[in-house]
């Protein structure tokens, strides 16, 4: 796990900006000065109609040349066929509130990344036994012991709670409300063979504390977790994974939500499982 696979961390807007031109009328033509002059109509249409002509012509070429060089697979569009249903019959049991039973393929180690890359950016972190229950479902067996410790040194430094404004048991102050979500976007298959696969989760997360004069207000980041698995007694396991900042898309002009509403907000919708 790198350096930045800490929560609190710097965030990002969501969203898009979109701008609509109005075009407005010409000023009236002056009823006494001379008229318009109405543009000829068949050297136009012979114009556009040569432009199309052309245009079919060089696609057609273009298509037909065997030299033409194959896009690169970075500038290559992800399949369809990814998130199309695929037969596969999805997990069907949990582990510590967490999925299990992931198919021994690519679609299944991608559903268990995302899966453990909400459970990993869950509150649920903040928790001594919660904590522990997510360790152990989502990492390596072999994995696990060493990396409950470092995760506990972690989530139990006081320099750490205090920054995000929770208590050294990791509780929010009375009125408030603490909120850390993780919502998946999407998932790349990095490498994948039979029992190791290499996947990258690409998530924005909610995190900060909802309530009155909070000196944390929720926000917004964006992150990508790449995880290494491993298949282990019939499910992918987390043997390692980094996180890495963005890509973080342009920030909408939107009204931010009040206190009460986030939090009323994050208690009434309940986060989401993933599985093709």
């Amino acid at each position: 796990m790198s350096n930045d696979d800490q929560y609190g961390g710097g965030h990002g807007d969501v969203g898009g900006t979109g701008q609509t031109r109005t075009r407005l009328p010409d000023n009236p033509a002056d009823p006494y000065g001379t008229p318009r002059r109405t543009p000829r109509a068949s050297r136009s249409l012979v114009t556009v109609v040569g432009v199309v002509v052309l245009l079919i012509a060089a696609i057609a070429f273009a298509n037909q040349s065997g030299n033409s060089p194959e896009a690169s697979s970075a500038e290559a569009r992800p399949s369809t066929a990814a998130t199309e249903p695929t037969g596969t019959r999805p997990v069907d049991g949990k582990n510590a509130g967490i999925p299990k039973g992931f198919a021994p393929d690519e679609q299944g180690a991608q559903s268990a990344a995302a899966n453990y890359a909400v459970a990993l950016g869950s509150d649920g972190m903040f928790d001594s036994t919660r904590r522990r229950a997510i360790v152990q479902a989502v990492y390596v067996p072999d994995v696990a012991a060493a990396r409950q410790g470092d995760l506990d040194r972690i989530y139990t430094d006081p320099a750490f709670l205090g920054r995000i404004g929770l208590d050294a048991t990791g509780k929010a102050p009375k009125g408030k409300t603490f909120i850390s979500r993780t919502n998946p976007v999407g998932t790349k298959v990095e490498k994948y063979s039979a029992d190791t696969a290499t996947v990258s989760v690409w998530h924005s997360t909610l995190f900060g504390l909802a309530g009155e004069g909070s000196q944390n207000p929720v926000a917004e980041s964006w992150y990508t977790n790449t995880f290494e698995l491993r298949w282990v007694n019939g499910d992918w396991r987390i043997a390692d994974f980094t996180q890495k900042s963005g890509p973080a898309p342009v920030g909408q002009d939107q009204t931010a939500a009040s206190a009460e509403e986030m939090a009323a907000a994050v208690s009434q919708f309940g986060g989401l499982t993933y599985a093709r």
